[in-house]
């Protein structure tokens, strides 16, 4: 649904609309499973411990993703089956276990088990059935508001937070590695710990890796990184949920990182012209090309646009009531406030986010495509 819906064929025997429920708990607390002991398993294979079902929950460069369920519990996980090549293939996945190892959150995907064989790993990780983040708030049945936007981020940086807390950086920040927990509730999951590397700030850590559209200014230009260098991406990610527009997307990758090692961008689209002054404030603050000069994780929590919008219920009881039952003709209520509240709970056009969600879609397959070819398989 793009605005407001304010048509008079509304049929109100329909079922309502997903709205943000900010009554879900966000603050669970952390997992007490100890996952300090895991060790990779050489001995066995999975399919020991876990039957593997036919479910196919993901496939990228280097494997495929499937539900399994542990035989001594029942308890169903995510096996993430990964095909390896020499040496380099080996030490990055046993980098990725021992990054992940010390990732317990509940704002991040936890690992449970671990096994290896002479070309594969499978990792048995939490099960997240929520999908990605932004295909969920594209879908017809969700409102996208400012305010559903603020409990999303603040999720996402108490994540960041305590990554960065561990001296990790997660160096791969991007709405595909942002699941939603389940595909009606608020919780959402950073997953893919692949590019992490520990960091020491006293160190002069240097990378080059990264997907063109979200990577920092520094990593372009092969300068030090740091915490702060994941803060850029979590600056375009918001730019890009608030308005559906990509900040520095080129007409290829060349031209796109051409526009990151630049800097500049703006919020001249009309987009922007229903957000307000606070989330400007905050995006203004993240994509500074500086990395000194940016946010830290725990500076964007402190920030009034993550701190009020969440503080604050523009809906009484008896409207809230309403909308269980007549979602589509109490919309057109949120526009009436005066208070700052109004452009918090206004919904948001997602026509330009489906445009970013489908344009991803298709380059994330055609990339599928081009690493099947290159390991030699035969397409047809």
């Amino acid at each position: 649904m793009n605005g407001l819906n304010t048509s008079p064929d509304i049929n109100a025997d329909d079922p309502p609309k997903i709205h943000v429920d900010e009554d879900d708990p966000v603050a669970e607390l952390e997992n007490t499973f100890d996952a300090s002991g895991i060790t990779i398993k050489t001995d066995l294979w999975v399919t020991d411990n876990y039957e593997i079902s036919d479910v196919l929950l993901g496939r990228g460069k280097f494997g495929e993703v499937k539900i399994c369920t542990e035989r001594q519990t029942g308890q169903e996980f995510a096996a993430k089956f990964v095909s390896v090549r020499g040496m380099q293939g080996r030490k990055d996945i046993r980098n990725e276990i021992e990054i992940m190892k010390s990732l317990r959150h509940p704002r991040l995907l936890q690992m449970y088990d671990a096994y290896e064989r002479r070309d594969k790993f499978c990792l048995v990780l939490e099960l997240v059935s929520g999908g990605e983040l932004f295909e969920r708030v594209i879908n017809e049945d969700f409102y996208l508001t400012e305010r559903a936007c603020v409990i999303f981020l603040r999720q996402i940086c108490e994540g960041v937070e305590f990554i960065h807390s561990k001296n990790i950086l997660h160096l791969d920040m991007k709405p595909e590695n942002i699941l939603c927990m389940t595909r009606s509730g608020n919780r959402i999951k950073i997953i893919d710990f692949g590019l992490a590397r520990r960091f020491d700030p006293r160190d002069d850590m240097r990378v080059l890796f990264g997907t063109p559209e979200f990577i920092a200014p520094e990593v372009v230009n092969f300068e030090p990184i740091g915490h702060r260098t994941d803060m850029w991406s979590v600056g375009v990610i918001t730019y890009i949920l608030l308005s559906g527009l990509s900040p520095f997307l080129g007409d290829n990758d060349n031209q796109t990182l051409a526009n990151v090692t630049c800097a500049q961008w703006d919020f001249d689209a009309e987009e922007f012209e229903s957000i307000s002054a606070d989330a400007k404030d905050f995006i203004s603050k993240l994509l500074v090309k500086r990395p000194t000069k940016r946010l830290s994780a725990t500076d964007c929590l402190e920030h009034t646009w993550l701190k009020d919008a969440v503080s604050v219920n523009p809906w009484d009881e008896a409207y809230r009531d309403h909308l269980k039952d007549t979602c589509d003709y109490a919309l057109p209520f949120l526009n009436r406030s005066t208070s700052d509240t109004a452009s918090h709970d206004r919904t948001l056009s997602k026509k330009r986010l489906k445009k970013f969600v489908s344009r991803r879609k298709w380059q994330k397959a055609t990339n599928a495509m081009v690493a099947l070819k290159r390991m030699g398989v035969r397409l047809v």
